[in-house]
């Protein structure tokens, strides 16, 4: 297999984990719904950084990390869905109001950056993604290992870009709608959190049955 094939391949895998619904998709639409496309798209900046950060991690530790799997899975996976479960929590508990300017100032875009990062460097779906599939293209063949993952990490982080991003600006449209409406924007708050604590309930529930 040529490196372009190889690299193909991780696109296609890349692309699959990142488009499937999960924490990280779900606290973007979360934010944007609630606090606009500023904030859903400051969610994804933090998103994507974690995409870089686990990308290093990857290339860092293709091999001391599969060693230690059996050891920080269960923590790891417990980790992240309780902080999921606890946004969740705090979503479905507040009394969300939209007005014409929105509550997306610096300060609330900045904490979703945050958010998004922690969220993405804590779910368990992106370190398995690493560990399992990381050690099949990291291949000291087709040159420096460094190179081999700054080019998969761009790709990361384009992927990210166009699949978050781009639900980010939707869902910040559709917000416009909640606008005037409080009882309307209060369920879509209290909904987004339910989706949240539910996925974060089912993730641990799945992983700790595997395990």
């Amino acid at each position: 297999m040529s490196y372009t094939e190889n690299l193909w391949l991780f696109f296609i895998l890349l692309f699959g984990i990142i488009a499937v619904p999960g924490m990280d998709m779900l606290f973007v639409l979360a934010n944007a719904l609630t606090g606009g496309r500023d904030r859903g798209l400051a969610a994804t900046g933090g998103i994507m950084l974690g995409g870089v950060v686990h990308t290093l991690n990857g290339a860092i530790g293709v091999g001391l990390l599969i060693h230690f799997v059996p050891v920080l899975f269960k923590p790891l996976l417990i980790a992240g869905a309780a902080y999921m479960a606890y946004i969740g929590i705090s979503l479905m508990r507040s009394s969300i109001t939209i007005s014409d300017d929105g509550p997306a100032g610096s300060r609330s875009a900045w904490k979703a950056f945050r958010q998004g990062l922690a969220t993405c460097l804590i779910n368990p779906k992106a370190y398995l993604f690493i560990l399992a599939v990381y050690p099949q293209f990291l291949k000291p063949v087709y040159g420096p290992i460094w190179m081999q993952a700054t080019i998969m990490g761009l790709l990361t982080v384009v992927t990210q870009a166009g699949i978050y991003g781009g639900l980010a600006i939707t869902a910040g449209r559709s917000r416009a709608l909640l606008v005037g409406n409080p009882r309307a924007t209060v369920i879509a708050g209290r909904a987004a959190g339910l989706l949240l604590f539910a996925v974060s309930v089912f993730t641990a529930w799945e992983g700790l049955r595997a395990a």
